[in-house]
């Protein structure tokens, strides 16, 4: 089979379209021919090795896997022993995690990790989701933005820590931000989107009650005070993030940022300050959640798109051969929403 593999640490020229054995499906396992696979930060992160001192865990001059890629949508070909619940030819999606081979014409997937993909979504759609969509809903129910009990708790936001409901999501037009846009106001948040200026007009499309231009308006200038700051850009002091919380409110901190050529250790030192601030803070919190890849999350993630309220908005698809490409765009174009290779 073809797959996109990398045998040192570097930019997107040490990827190769390339002949490597298929892989066995063994026990517990799915064989899934990939129809469509999504680009995230976390595929250039460990491409290049960024920050370098992930490399001590991952690898000092490659890293240990070839095949690049967490998020796929495919076709079960073939099924290990002791897999129920699948059968050749289902339609099903997964986030491979740290495992990764997604970037791939086949991949073995645990059956933990996959999950059917909804009929009225395309592969690519379906691709979209699990790792950005995975996240924006870990670091929601984390900062306590949360499904409101009943109809009748809705006006209170469904947050139950912060008492009130207002959310700022710094980044917003990224792939983690364009979801958690759409799962805060699913929860009934009033949502205030940062983005730049040709990224209004689509978190205003995807539900967002407000939306600041950062090229032209400073989100920690005003006096406009939020019960969840929802960071996924690092490119702000933490003084600047908790001056906008509410004195009860709660900082998330989940910025994976843009590509600057290598960095020893990259948004490290905010999250750190996150994790350090945290203990002297109260009541305000700051909190770093690391969300695990599951079939739940998979399973919530596909009935949130059924209902109506969450809908992966693409920016391009690229064919898989042309990765290299793709991850350039990513890194370079300030790339919207989603990234998709296709096969």
């Amino acid at each position: 089979m073809k797959a996109i593999t990398q045998e040192k640490y570097g930019g997107p020229e040490q990827l190769r379209w390339a002949d490597v054995a298929t892989p066995v499906p063994g026990d517990g396992e799915v064989l899934v021919r990939t129809r469509a696979a999504a680009l995230n930060a976390y595929d250039w992160h460990l491409m290049r090795g960024d920050p370098y001192v992930m490399r001590l865990a991952l690898g000092l001059r490659a890293p240990r896997g070839r095949i690049r890629g967490r998020d796929l949508a495919g076709e079960v070909i073939a099924i290990g022993r002791d897999v129920t619940g699948f059968r050749t030819g289902d339609r099903v999606f997964a986030d491979l995690g740290d495992a990764q081979g997604a970037f791939a014409e086949y991949a073995v997937v645990p059956q933990r990790l996959l999950a059917p993909i909804p009929a009225h979504l395309s592969f690519a759609e379906a691709a979209a989701l699990p790792l950005a969509g995975g996240t924006a809903l870990s670091c929601l129910d984390a900062a306590g933005v949360t499904e409101p009990a009943n109809k009748g708790d809705a006006d209170q936001g469904g947050i139950d820590r912060a008492g009130g409901r207002r959310i700022l999501i710094n980044g917003a037009s990224g792939g983690v931000g364009t979801f958690a846009v759409q799962i805060a106001k699913a929860r009934h948040a009033e949502v205030t989107a940062v983005c730049r200026t040709r990224n209004v007009e689509l978190l205003t499309g995807l539900g967002a009650d407000h939306v600041i231009d950062y090229t032209t308006t400073d989100f920690a200038a005003g006096g406009q005070r939020y019960d969840v700051v929802f960071d996924l850009v690092g490119n702000r002091s933490l003084a600047d993030l908790r001056r906008v919380l509410t004195p009860g409110g709660t900082l998330v901190l989940s910025g994976g940022g843009v590509s600057t050529g290598g960095t020893v250790i990259g948004p490290l030192p905010l999250l750190i300050r996150g994790k350090l601030a945290a203990a002297f803070v109260r009541p305000q919190r700051v909190i770093n959640p690391v969300p695990d890849p599951s079939r739940a999350t998979l399973d919530e993630l596909s009935r949130l798109t059924v209902s109506g309220r969450l809908t992966p908005a693409l920016d391009r698809t690229f064919p898989m051969a042309e990765a290299a490409a793709a991850i350039h765009y990513l890194e370079t174009e300030h790339a919207r929403a989603k990234v998709v290779l296709t096969l």
